[in-house]
């Protein structure tokens, strides 16, 4: 549990290095808000009923029902994941010994259909990757003597 708020302590941190376990620690916390947040949301029916009452050809309407009262939930969790999501896989990819930047020409590139879908596909490749050892420009491994702990 305490690798996978770390990123939420170290909101700021841009940064140093985060090991693989802090980076896929943390998108399983966020998998598991999202899905406990979706049974919130959609469970209740009141979402639902109301995306069904919306014209279909009206996206504005339908995503507007669905972010409304209990939908706000999605949008507040990802305000509050936004800052650290960012931090994190600047950290994994300087324990990749890569700039941060890399991460901007991801999210760039996955805004391009089909480029999209292949620059995910490397963004998941690279944050799976081990990192370097030993130290790098960046700073010492992660992995020596490090625990969730001593980031406070």
């Amino acid at each position: 549990m305490e690798w996978m708020i770390l990123p939420l302590k170290r909101y700021f941190d841009f940064q140093g290095r985060s090991r693989r376990l802090e980076f896929w620690m943390f998108a399983l916390l966020n998998v598991i808000v999202f899905t406990v947040l979706s049974v919130i949301v959609f469970g209740t029916g009141a979402t639902m009923s109301q995306i069904e009452a919306a014209d279909p050809n009206d996206l504005g309407a339908i995503y507007g029902s669905m972010f409304s009262g209990l939908g706000l939930l999605f949008i507040i969790w990802w305000l509050i994941i936004l800052i650290p999501s960012i931090s994190v896989s600047v950290r994994r990819l300087h324990d990749r010994n890569m700039t941060g930047w890399w991460y901007l020409g991801f999210i760039v590139l996955s805004l391009i259909p089909l480029i999209g879908f292949v620059a995910s596909i490397a963004y998941i490749v690279v944050m799976a990757l081990p990192g370097t050892p030993g130290p790098n420009k960046y700073g010492p491994s992660p992995k020596e003597g490090v625990t969730a702990e001593t980031f406070e």
